[in-house]
């Protein structure tokens, strides 16, 4: 598994906490998503995948640089 250092503020943390996705939940799928692709409405990427307790979810995040993300947004999908 890839290590990546998250910059994490009160606002993203409150924002994922309102949409139901701890940053154990977050980090778990960026550092090992099903898949990835790039968010329509941002254009940041965007990792697709599976919690723990089995709710998929899509994490968007801003790559700051190699290792370095800083969450954006995260939401349960279909």
């Amino acid at each position: 598994m890839p290590y990546y250092f998250f910059i994490w503020t009160e606002d993203n943390v409150k924002h994922l906490a309102e949409n139901g996705v701890t940053q154990n939940d977050f980090e778990a799928i960026v550092c090992e998503p099903l898949s990835v692709g790039v968010s329509r409405s941002s254009g940041c990427p965007i990792a697709f995948g599976v919690t723990e307790d089995g709710r998929n979810l899509a994490c968007v995040y801003k790559e700051l640089d190699d290792d370095e993300f800083l969450p954006i947004t995260a939401y349960e999908v279909e």
